[in-house]
């Protein structure tokens, strides 16, 4: 008898003192005009770490100071800018294991192409907030529902989108929805993670490795145009007035979205108000006590 009772007081302190797994790493990437130690940034990077508390969160910095950061969102390519967050992500030991991927505004497409591309350390979770999963077909707060001359300036931007403004790093997702084809061989970034050319195979199986992928729209948004591409939508192809889905879309298979679907992963809010204006209180209860902890 005397045994058993120390064998359970054994068994009871090598259960206390079994370790709590650490929360899950999460790492932040802004939008244009932003930059990683932006007040916007630092809020968010707040509000998780009060709510789960221990969490490590990283802003991504694409550049040495927050001057270059938020040059680089106007004038480095996304491509480079995935090449350099790997390579801070990939030198971070906290991140070794995984984290989750929060993207903000074209941050959020650049941050689902660190995942497609950037395949160790493993991105678990994806969470796009007024990303232009699709690209755009429009300018800001220049809506061809309502302004004709919003719809019509929209073939010259392209011709400059693909021609003299490729340097400029909006330009990469831009998408001519009159032309897939051309898009699809001209466009230098959203075409590519969108497999629109050719497959990608990494780019499926990393997606579809994910836990889940949660996609952000707002319901006033005057910035994305289409809105629908906040939910991974676009027009339908060959023209600029009717949209589609992400399931009608042929992006929904060919990266892999299909199986994401199936299993219940890919999750769809919306957020009331204009481009990335939601409550810190919004954020807490729908993002982060929904999706993180």
């Amino acid at each position: 008898m005397k045994s058993l009772a120390i064998f359970a007081v054994l068994l009871l302190s090598n259960i206390s003192a079994t370790p709590t797994p650490a929360p899950i790493p999460v790492v932040l990437w802004h939008g244009m005009g932003d930059n990683a130690n932006g007040p916007g940034m630092n809020r968010v990077k707040q509000l998780i770490e009060n709510e789960i508390p221990g969490t490590y969160v990283k802003s991504l910095m694409i550049g040495g100071n927050i001057i270059t950061d938020t040059i680089n969102g106007f004038l480095m390519h996304p491509t480079d800018q995935v090449e350099y967050a790997c390579n801070l992500i990939q030198s971070d030991p906290n991140l070794a294991q995984g984290y989750y991927g929060i993207g903000f505004s074209q941050g959020s497409q650049f941050i689902r192409a660190l995942g497609q591309r950037c395949s160790t350390p493993k991105m678990k979770g994806l969470i796009s907030i007024g990303g232009q999963q699709q690209g755009v077909y429009g300018i800001p707060f220049c809506n061809p529902d309502f302004l004709e001359f919003c719809g019509a300036i929209r073939p010259i931007v392209t011709h400059f989108a693909y021609e003299s403004f490729q340097f400029l790093v909006q330009a990469t997702y831009w998408h001519d929805a009159l032309n897939s084809t051309d898009y699809a061989h001209r466009n230098t970034f959203m075409a590519d993670i969108n497999n629109e050319l050719r497959i990608n195979q990494t780019y499926v199986d990393n997606l579809q490795a994910l836990e889940k992928f949660v996609m952000v729209k707002f319901e006033q948004d005057g910035m994305v145009i289409p809105i629908e591409s906040q939910w991974f939508g676009f027009y339908k192809p060959g023209q600029g007035t009717v949209t589609e889905s992400l399931q009608e879309s042929k992006v929904y298979t060919r990266l892999g979205l299909d199986k994401l679907g199936s299993e219940g992963k890919l999750h769809f809010l919306s957020c009331p108000g204009l481009h990335l204006q939601f409550t810190p209180e919004w954020f807490v209860e729908h993002i982060i006590k929904a999706h993180l902890k």
